[in-house]
């Protein structure tokens, strides 16, 4: 009798792609089935791996295919539902951010995770990334408070463009992609959200009428630290500045840069928004004659894993999680806390207000 974990990969799109190759190559999983809209997807991927069984509904794939664990890689829209059924039916859950579209859902999305005794991962990326670990290593050594600057815009066409309009029926890219941002700068500064606010624009006709393409979100924490992120999606997006990683403290900066070149110079290749290319570190210290006491140190990043790479670093941290029964409380609060913050921005640009995160 096989021992190994039954996943069920709902999502057949870039990002289940990657987790379903994950999956395929850890001795300790065996993919039970493949779930999406789109039987052309679905049917690819099961190809792909060796021909694996595909279902049409995910409802279906839960009662058929009986997963110990239920990988969902879907639009954002979906996640609470199928997350709470798969809990419900006792399974594992990896999540794609973000859990949820509300708070109020996402904490009862931890809560049932808690009470069911289920390891519920949620795929914050970046957590796994040996450079982002080392960038926000490099960011807490320089004092506080912090101001963080970030963005990652995007200049899509095609079918990059047409899954951007889908994720825009449900959430802005300030709240999609901005999870990830003010995740790493809670990560930095260690320190309490206490207001936000946000700018926005509607730049395209071809999203709903309440809905807008661009954004910036600026958040102020309690010991003083401040940051900003933007981003923006779509055909008229410029890519003169679309990666922008940079922290600034009072002992110096530290910043993700591209010396290599290795990064991609287009916004929507999926690849290069993890691809890091160096980190550089900058010390503010002078010496007597007024002049930089130090030169800036360099840290390659030459060597991190591809996107898919990542993808089976999230899942062995699942792994790790359901065998040894490591204690995921403090993970899923950090993943309540960054929707927090997003949705507060999504408010703030709404109501033309600054919210207090202690009143959201």
């Amino acid at each position: 009798m096989s021992n190994k974990l039954r996943v069920l990969v709902v999502g057949c799109g870039h990002m289940g792609i990657s987790h379903a190759r994950a999956y395929h190559q850890m001795n300790d999983f065996e993919i039970a089935g493949l779930v999406s809209r789109k039987p052309e997807s679905r049917n690819r991927l099961s190809e792909e791996l060796g021909g694996l069984p595909t279902f049409d509904s995910f409802e279906r794939g839960l009662t058929e295919a009986k997963p110990d664990v239920v990988s969902i890689n879907t639009y954002p829209e979906t996640h609470y539902p199928y997350c709470k059924k798969s809990l419900e039916a006792g399974a594992h859950v990896f999540i794609e951010k973000p859990l949820a579209l509300t708070v109020n859902q996402a904490q009862e999305l931890v809560d049932l995770a808690l009470a069911k005794k289920r390891k519920m991962v949620v795929g914050y990326i970046l957590r796994v990334h040996p450079a982002w670990t080392k960038f926000i290593e490099l960011a807490r050594s320089l004092g506080k408070p912090l101001v963080m600057r970030m963005n990652l815009n995007q200049q899509s066409c095609s079918s990059m463009w047409a899954t951007h309009k889908s994720l825009m029926e449900s959430m802005s890219p300030i709240v999609d992609c901005g999870v990830h941002y003010v995740d790493v700068m809670c990560l930095m500064t260690g320190s309490r959200p206490i207001r936000v606010s946000a700018i926005g624009a509607k730049l395209t006709n071809e999203i709903k009428e309440d809905m807008y393409n661009y954004g910036q979100l600026q958040v102020t924490f309690e010991d003083g630290s401040v940051g900003w992120y933007e981003a923006g999606w779509g055909p008229m997006m410029s890519e003169t500045a679309f990666f922008i990683k940079d922290v600034i403290g009072p002992r110096g900066s530290v910043s993700l840069v591209d010396e290599s070149g290795e990064r991609s110079d287009e916004s929507q290749d999926i690849e290069g928004h993890t691809k890091t290319g160096g980190i550089k570190l900058h010390h503010a210290e002078l010496n007597q004659e007024q002049e930089f006491a130090r030169k800036d140190d360099f840290f390659s990043t030459k060597d991190e894993p591809t996107h898919d790479e990542l993808c089976y670093l999230e899942q062995e941290f699942l792994l790790n999680a359901i065998k040894n029964d490591v204690d995921l409380t403090d993970h899923l609060n950090d993943a309540v806390n960054s929707l927090r913050i997003v949705l507060a921005a999504d408010q703030s640009f709404k109501t033309g207000k600054t919210v207090e995160i202690n009143q959201v």
